[in-house]
Parts: C-alpha cells; structure tokens; sequence
C-alpha cells in the first residue's frame, strides 16, 4: 500500500453529479449525486460491481458520454475553473489527452488493428496541433515507449496492435495517454486481464510516472489487491451511489458500510487450504503433450522461421471431483492445453487419455459421441455466445445435435438455469439483454447441458467483478461435487487459484515446471518461476479482514 499523499491542492472536483439513463433502463440515473475531489499527487481509486456507475464516472470526466441517450441530468465537474459538463466538443477535446489522459481496460479494442502503434502515438500530436516537426515527433514517440519499459522502442512502433502481447499493449496505451504529460490520467480496469507479472509492471509503471509528473490519478477497478498495492484514498461506489470512502488503510481493513465489508469478504485469500488428497477415478490422462506453432524452416535470407513451444511434453492427471489449476503468465501455454485436450488445436504429439482411450488420434465423426463429454467454459461471455441467438437455443444447440428431444432439452435448459441461479424466462432472451456475469452463468449452463465428464474452464472468471466472481466460483465448486466432475481450471489469478484449486500445474514457456497439491506450492514453492509468480501478486500483504457482523 502506498504511502499517504499530503496533497492539498484539488485539481478536479465533482458536485453532485448525476448521469441520467434512458427510460427503459431499470434505473433512472447510472450516477446518482456523486461528490469527490482528486488532488495533485495521489491515487484515488474506484471501486465497486459492475453498473455501479465507476467507469460511467469517468467517462462523464472525459466527455466520452454515449450521448444523446446517457448524459449529465445535473452537478459540476470543475478543471481548472471550467465545468467540463457544460463546455463545448471542441474545447473538450483541446482537454482530453492534453490535459486529462485516459487508459481504456482493453487495448486491442482501443488501438486501431489497421494503423502501426507510431502512427496512432503521432495522431496524438497531430491533433492536438502542436508546433513539432516530424523528426522531433519521432524522437517523442521513442522516448515515450522507453518511458513505459518497452523494448526496442523503434521495432515496437514499427508493429501493428496484433503482433504486441497484452502487457505490451497496455504499456502502448499508456504511452498514449501521458504523451502530452496530463495532469489527470484515468486508468480505467487497465490490468484485469493481465497475468500477475505483466500487471505488477504496469502498477510499478503507473505509480512511478505518477510520482515523477505529480500527477492526480484515479484508477478504477474490481480488484482489491490492486487497491491495496497503490491506493492512497478509496471510494466505494454501489448502484450510482458512493456509499463509502477513506484512505486506503481505512477502507481495507476497517470498512463501515455493510455493502463494502460484503465486497471485501469475497476477495480470496492467497494462502490455500490444506484439501485432502483425491483418489477417486482417473477422468483425463495427459502424457508427454507437445504443440508447435510455426516451422523450421529456412528462408530466402538464410533465417529460420519462429517457431513457438506452446506446449513441451505435458503430463498431468485429473480425477473424478478433482480440479486442476493451470497458472502462469501470459504465452505460457495453459490455454493451448485446454484447448488440445478438448482438440480444438490439434496437438503435435502425446496422448490424451479420456476414460481410458486416447482421443488425440479419432477422426471428427469417432469424436463427436466424446465432444459431449468434455465441456468448455470460454473467458469472454460477450463473445463465446452467439447475439443472434435466443438463450434458449444456444443451451439446447448441443443436446439437440446429439439426439435429445427438443422438449426434453428445452426442459433441462430450464432447471439448469436455476442452478445457475437465473430464472427459466431467461430462455426466451438474447445474450445483450444480462450482465457480464450473468452472461458467464449461461455459457456454465450451455457446457453443462451436455452432462460433461470434464469441464474445462479458460480464465471463466477473470473479467468479472469480486462479488460475481465470487459467486460464479461457488456455484462451480457445487457443480463439480454435485455432478462429479473433474475440472481444468486455467487462470492467472493466485488467489483464485489458491481458493478452488486442488492440485497446481505451474506453466512457463509451454513446459509444467512444477506440479504438486496447491496447499504445498502456494505454503512452499520449489521452483523459482513459482516464487516469482508469487510475490508479484498485488496487495500480498494484505490479509482480508474476518467481520464478525
């Protein structure tokens, strides 16, 4: 946790905001008669569950309202002696990146894939029209990507997004925003689907610009440990509404408001619970599992072609009410295992074993009778489900392919519903109508209509916020003992993993390099890339309180 700024001087104020909703959302207002200050020289962070009004805050902040149907019904934000609700779109815009910079939660999204990264960090400059010549502007961007610790900065203005790894994104997405060296930055969810290490760096990064320019940052977030790494104050937000803030220690660990203490009561710990060992049957076998992208090949100039060990000689077993975890850091391979067991890559070599037979050689009419039996639960619930589609067709799609009766589908659709705790009129809905965790409960009960033996679950929860994650996780856990599934759980979350995990395969580079029960890695880790996951988790320190009401 970071130290406590002595700031005085508040470079932004918001009274009594409130952002008005289109009449047919189930609220009047996404932000209801907000009030806060930011100071020169401090985090401030946000936090809450989704649709609690965080990043609409920011967004009214930046004049990125999606107007006319979400707009500013009434309140001040005061910058620099202006109300930024009330001034026009182009003095907005002489603001927005010169002034107050913003770093968007999904840089793929935010970078245009068509445009080299150094031609969108000299847009930057361009728009703003700065005096510069084009040479001066090329050194800029150079620095800039130094600044945020990339790599051959030339090399990495010369690629398009696509050919950047996540963390390299993210760091280009901050370069964007402190090009113009801002007196506000707003990082909104910049680390949520980064790997411990990758986001351990942008914090480190983030905190250390912030220092360096004094600059006042509010950071918005679902995950308390970040909170708990570089916080100096916190506000709570529940529905619209702030319904608690504080300095970071105060909210952390003495939180008044019952809807704070029940957020941070979710937060998992890191240390993981000795679990008694399974000896139940063998579910999925996998032996000396090899998969290359890429060949060796040599090329006109004499160079071989990369080629990539997604995955190098994997041997695990999973059985009946097991769960697996697979961590590690981005590129490290754990998807690739997913996705070659369940063979939607096909593997280079090796075996997987499911109830005794090796699946890895079966033509697709050999492997459809076994495809029901080995579910998938994918990372984003906005684009595994088909918008296009009814809840109820893509629940009873599968079943229906295997020979189930229409009603009888349609039938256990409903009660799978309920499992997942939505009711059965959700059938007759499309995927835009819920929330994102509503929407990772009906891709759970999509894969659990085919009555898997295996479920494989990618990173299902990593983009929901603490409370939903929480009770996703539950209801996983309940699922397993009540069906009794094995599970492969991939995630590069160490608390998750740490809470729902039986045993731990630890991946780095496409090779498993230490595998044991999850109590003994987390208590005592052998390999040094374990320990180095480990303490680059944010807010180690941080232990979550136990309330007693």
């Amino acid at each position: 946790m970071s130290e406590s700024k002595t700031a005085k001087e508040a470079i932004l104020t918001i009274n009594n905001l409130s952002i008005s909703l289109p009449s047919r959302a189930d609220r009047p207002f996404a932000v209801d008669d907000v009030s806060f200050e930011l100071f020169a020289g401090e985090i401030l962070c946000i936090v809450g569950e989704s649709g609690s009004g965080k990043s609409m805050s920011s967004n009214a902040v930046m004049g990125l309202l999606p107007k006319p149907h979400v707009k500013v019904a009434k309140g001040e934000i005061l910058f620099e002696g202006m109300d930024l609700a009330k001034i026009d779109n182009s003095k907005m815009q002489s603001i927005r990146g010169r002034k107050i910079g913003m770093i968007f939660q999904e840089p793929m999204t935010a970078l245009n894939p068509v445009m080299k990264v150094s031609k969108q960090l000299e847009e930057v400059f361009q728009s703003h029209h700065l005096k510069l010549s084009r040479s001066e502007i090329k050194s800029k961007i150079i620095e800039m990507l130094d600044d945020v610790g990339l790599p051959d900065p030339q090399i990495i203005g010369d690629s398009y997004p696509f050919e950047l790894s996540g963390g390299q994104r993210q760091r280009v997405m901050i370069a964007m925003a402190l090009a113009l060296e801002p007196d506000i930055l707003i990082a909104d969810e910049p680390t949520t689907a980064l790997d411990v290490t990758t986001q351990a760096q942008i914090l480190k990064l983030i905190a250390e610009l912030q220092r360096k320019r004094n600059m006042g940052v509010i950071f918005i977030t679902h995950d308390f440990g970040v909170v708990a790494e570089i916080a100096d104050r916190v506000i709570v937000m529940q529905l619209g509404k702030i319904v608690e803030q504080g300095t970071a220690e105060k909210i952390l660990n003495t939180p008044e408001h019952p809807y704070t203490r029940k957020l941070i009561s979710t937060v998992p710990n890191l240390g993981a619970v000795k679990k008694a060992a399974i000896d139940s049957e063998v579910v999925v076998s996998v032996k000396h599992l090899y998969k290359t992208y890429g060949e060796e090949k040599k090329s006109f100039f004499g160079k071989a072609s990369r080629v990539v060990h997604a995955s190098k000689d994997i041997n695990f077993d999973i059985r009946k009410g097991e769960t697996l975890g697979l961590v590690g850091e981005s590129g490290s391979g754990k998807s690739t295992v997913g996705r070659c067991i369940i063979r939607l890559h096909e593997s280079n070599k090796g075996a997987v074993e499911f109830q005794g037979q090796d699946i890895l050689g079966l033509t697709n009419a050999e492997m459809m009778p076994i495809r029901q039996h080995i579910q998938m639960i994918f990372q984003d619930p906005y684009a595994s489900l088909n918008p296009r589609r009814k809840i109820g067709d893509i629940i009873t799609e599968g079943p229906t392919i295997h020979g189930v009766p229409k009603e009888q589908s349609w039938k256990k659709a409903e009660e799978l519903l309920e499992i997942v705790g939505l009711d059965k009129f959700a059938l007759k809905r499309y995927p835009h109508e819920f929330s994102g965790g509503q929407r990772q409960r009906i891709g759970i009960a999509r894969a659990l209509a085919m009555s898997p033996k295996l479920l494989i679950a990618d990173e299902a929860v990593s983009a929901l916020d603490v409370s939903v994650q929480a009770q996703v996780l539950e209801l996983l856990d309940e699922i397993k003992h009540k069906m009794d599934l094995a599970m492969l759980f991939v995630t590069h979350d160490l608390r998750v993993a740490a809470q729902v995990c039986d045993n731990i395969a630890v991946m780095k580079l496409g090779e498993v390099v230490e595998y044991g029960n999850t109590y003994d890695v987390f208590h005592n880790p052998q390999h040094e890339y374990t320990k180095s996951l480990l303490d680059a988790v944010p807010g180690k320190e941080w232990q979550v309180p136990t309330f007693t009401d």
